[in-house]
């Protein structure tokens, strides 16, 4: 059976401090290491066969890391770079809506082209690598975009926030991509040592 698990990168300081980071290359933080290196002890307990990442600095770091517990191939592949969104890069929300009151972000990536291309990039991921399971690194609104067009908009983009280093699950079933479960952070120490569950099934 195919399987795709969805792995959004590790924090960076501007996750931290909330601002838009689009295509802005932000590398991980000291937590969003930490992250991912238990993003690694987790997969470490079972078996893949491949981890496909976002080529941005954020997505590769965090595959990275996994891979030290792993030693997979890695494939890095541009349709999973996240959405550009032009003009609010580097602001935070407030900023955002006092710069943008009706929410028409200049120089944006239009939403149908880049949904376009992430789901294109699914395609191609099943198309090259039929029959296995990989790990794929990417973004939040990219992985939501992904959740959006497999739950048919029941969750995902305007809808779902997702926790750096959240896990979400895809399986093939009868040619079609099911949801399994999304916005898993059970594995992160952070969330574990406070007893705070953030998780969301299909």
């Amino acid at each position: 059976m195919s399987r795709i698990c969805l792995v959004r990168h590790g924090e960076t300081d501007w996750n931290a401090a909330g601002k838009l980071q689009g295509r802005t290359d932000i590398p991980l933080n000291a937590t969003g290491k930490q992250q991912a290196r238990e993003c690694g002890q987790y997969f470490a307990r079972s078996h893949w066969d491949r981890i496909v990442t976002s080529p941005m600095k954020r997505a590769k770091q965090t595959a990275e890391i996994i891979n030290m517990s792993l030693q997979l191939p890695i494939i890095e592949m541009a349709e999973f770079v996240e959405r550009s969104f032009g003009d609010a890069e580097g602001m935070t929300k407030e900023e955002r809506l006092a710069s943008f009151p009706d929410g028409d972000i200049p120089n944006q990536e239009d939403r149908t082209s880049f949904n376009r291309r992430v789901i294109e990039g699914i395609q191609r991921v099943h198309e090259e690598y039929p029959n296995q399971k990989i790990i794929l690194v990417a973004h939040g609104a990219v992985i939501n975009a992904i959740l959006t067009n497999f739950s048919n908009g029941k969750i995902g983009s305007g809808k779902s926030k997702l926790f750096n280093a959240c896990i979400s699950n895809l399986h093939l079933r009868e040619n079609q991509w099911e949801i399994q479960d999304y916005n898993q952070v059970m594995h992160l120490s952070q969330y574990n040592n406070t007893n705070k569950e953030r998780k969301g099934t299909k």
